[in-house]
């Protein structure tokens, strides 16, 4: 495997733990530990880290060493907005399209969601909580969205929830508040559908809001 192939790899499994949280804010991200659980150079885990850094997700510390970054409370707000704009943005989209391969890729994701709650692999629901949004963007049909999202690097509200199993009820509104926004689309109620992620992003805000301030 290319040295630039290994770098990839890297730098999406680790984006991908940072925006469901199954890499928590703070956690420090050595090189040798993720050169030898993903069995790449040193040199790849090195470059995929500084991309992780150029886009925010991850930051050097005073002494050393890459770390998960934090979010203050004017992160918290200016995601929540960006999201807003971008996901409302793309339900608007949808609704012009009406293909009904969005309504069943959404439908197979909330049904993983679902099943991943039950089984208690939390990590695996923020997956696709992650995978939910995103299908969101990509079924929009518009090509600088969706590469304005992916590049934004936009984490999404998981820091309450964590791997454990005290916010259940998080969860459950996040299961709840994704299967309205899916009976909005296949109901062709774009104010619905606008309504409930508007919820949904706010609640989320809050949630975050709760750890930090």
């Amino acid at each position: 495997m290319k040295s630039d192939s290994q770098a990839s790899k890297v730098y999406v499994e680790l984006r991908r733990k940072i925006l469901s949280n199954q890499l928590t804010a703070g956690s420090r991200l050595k090189e040798d530990v993720w050169a030898k659980k993903m069995e790449v150079s040193r040199i790849s885990v090195r470059e995929a880290l500084t991309r992780l850094l150029g886009e925010e997700l991850i930051i050097f510390g005073e002494k050393g060493g890459y770390f998960v970054k934090s979010m203050t409370a004017r992160d918290v707000q200016e995601i929540r907005q960006m999201r807003q704009i971008l996901e409302i943005g793309a339900l608007r989209l949808i609704f012009q399209l009406q293909d009904p391969q969005c309504i069943a890729k959404l439908e197979e994701i909330c049904d993983d969601f679902t099943s991943m709650i039950h089984r208690g692999y939390l990590g695996g629901a923020c997956e696709a909580d992650i995978k939910f949004h995103e299908t969101l963007i990509n079924s929009a049909g518009n090509e600088k969205l969706k590469m304005l999202y992916q590049v934004s690097n936009i984490p999404l509200f998981h820091q309450k929830l964590g791997q454990t199993q005290s916010h259940m009820d998080d969860y459950e509104l996040t299961d709840m508040e994704h299967r309205q926004i899916l009976e909005a689309i296949k109901a062709n109620d774009p104010a619905l559908a606008e309504s409930v992620l508007n919820k949904h992003l706010l609640r989320g805000e809050a949630a975050v809001l709760e750890d930090i301030i």
